[in-house]
């Protein structure tokens, strides 16, 4: 109850503040605090079951800049002593690939929740910043923001700016930045396209937990931006996230030279996520079981007792939102869904293999347990899907 409680009155705060533009906070009903007994639908205007279900929390942004700001409230309440990020990273609303790799400040030691912006500040993100009131990070400089790109920031904030020409040298600047405040590069680099977005996208929770970068590639080949990148990491482990089809064998051709090449990929957006939440290198032994350990790459989610974050492939930008939901509470990969209306098999089979939690005689409260989040409104994710995946994660009799 306690993510549902902070996630509700994150929404509320911003709501109060106002919202404008083209961007709708909420694509639902919002809740409502303060509902009394004799109020009509009471459960329904508190937000259950379109805000919350027992096991499930949903972001109900009409768009990926209100999502981001629910994202960031709910990852930082900033209602008291410790609850404010440091800084906040500002990513551009028309650079999905920049806005993407911007995740990656979001692990240690920046921690920096992402806004999104265009070349003027929704009120939706301007409303959020007021209320994250960062203080101004030592990692960064003592950057209250973060602005990526040409994304526009309030002004009266310390900004440190992250230029490049293109999404290919935003994404390696980005990485420049997270390495200089790191103090070292990292020896894991993830190449995503910079061509097909759905792809692309489970990148964002990964980078933001383990500070991994996502570099770019194309159908043409390795960008000049990604090669100096990839040089700057001295011979890195190399993950290409991605089919044959999405990113060429030749292309992973051209990466050899820059350290050692691995693909993982799955037929379609949603089986690709799949693929990318159970993966680690060095692979898990077989019949033992599977986590991440030190030195090791990847979620490895093969067992419950995990969060997870379910995006829409077709808004690109709520991978970016999210990602601060995969670097805290309770740290879960994104799967990606193509329709609203469906849970598509590679995701619900993933479920059924790895997520739901069995308990034994001692009951369930000696199970480990579970928590989803729902990224965006039902016109990005239904109802019905919600409520499947609130019953995939809630733990059941071990057989």
């Amino acid at each position: 109850m306690r993510r549902t409680t902070a996630l509700a009155a994150a929404f509320s705060c911003v709501v109060i503040a106002g919202c404008g533009g083209s961007t709708r906070l909420i694509g639902v009903p919002g809740p409502v605090i303060g509902i009394q007994s004799k109020t009509p639908q009471a459960g329904q205007k508190l937000g259950f079951p379109t805000i919350a279900t027992k096991n499930t929390t949903r972001v109900a942004g009409g768009d990926a800049t209100a999502d981001a700001a629910g994202v960031a409230l709910a990852v930082y309440p900033s209602s008291g002593t410790g609850t404010h990020p440091a800084v906040v990273t500002i990513a551009p609303t028309d650079d999905w690939q920049a806005a993407l790799a911007s995740s990656v400040l979001m692990s240690g030691p920046i921690k920096a929740p992402i806004l999104l912006s265009g070349r003027s500040v929704p009120s939706a993100t301007a409303d959020a910043l007021k209320l994250l009131a960062p203080q101004g990070s030592g990692a960064a400089g003592g950057a209250q923001v973060i602005r990526i790109g040409a994304a526009a920031a309030p002004g009266g904030l310390r900004a440190a700016t992250i230029s490049g020409k293109d999404s290919y040298a935003l994404a390696a600047g980005i990485d420049r930045f997270a390495s200089a405040a790191r103090g070292r590069t990292s020896s894991n680099v993830v190449i995503a396209s910079g061509d097909q977005p759905a792809y692309a996208m489970p990148a964002a929770g990964l980078a933001a937990e383990s500070g991994e970068p996502i570099l770019f590639v194309n159908s043409s080949g390795v960008p000049a931006a990604t090669r100096q990148a990839l040089l700057a990491h001295q011979n890195p482990h190399i993950y290409v996230l991605g089919p044959s089809r999405v990113i060429s064998d030749d292309i992973l051709n051209q990466l050899r030279p820059y350290g050692s090449v691995k693909r993982i990929s799955g037929p379609d957006p949603s089986a690709n996520s799949v693929a990318f939440a159970a993966y680690r290198d060095p692979p898990c032994p077989f019949g033992q079981p599977c986590a991440h350990v030190p030195g090791s790459f990847g979620w490895a989610m093969r067992s419950p007792g995990h969060g997870y974050v379910l995006v829409n492939g077709h808004r690109p930008l709520d991978a970016a939102a999210a990602a601060p939901l995969s670097a805290s509470g309770d740290f879960g990969p994104q799967l990606v869904i193509d329709k609203a209306s469906t849970l598509p098999s590679s995701v619900l089979n993933f479920f059924l293999n790895y997520a739901t939690p069995g308990y034994t005689q001692e009951g369930p409260t000696a199970a480990v347990y579970n928590h989803g989040w729902v990224i965006g409104d039902q016109s990005a994710i239904s109802l019905g899907v919600q409520a499947e995946m609130d019953n995939l994660l809630e733990a059941v009799p071990q057989k």
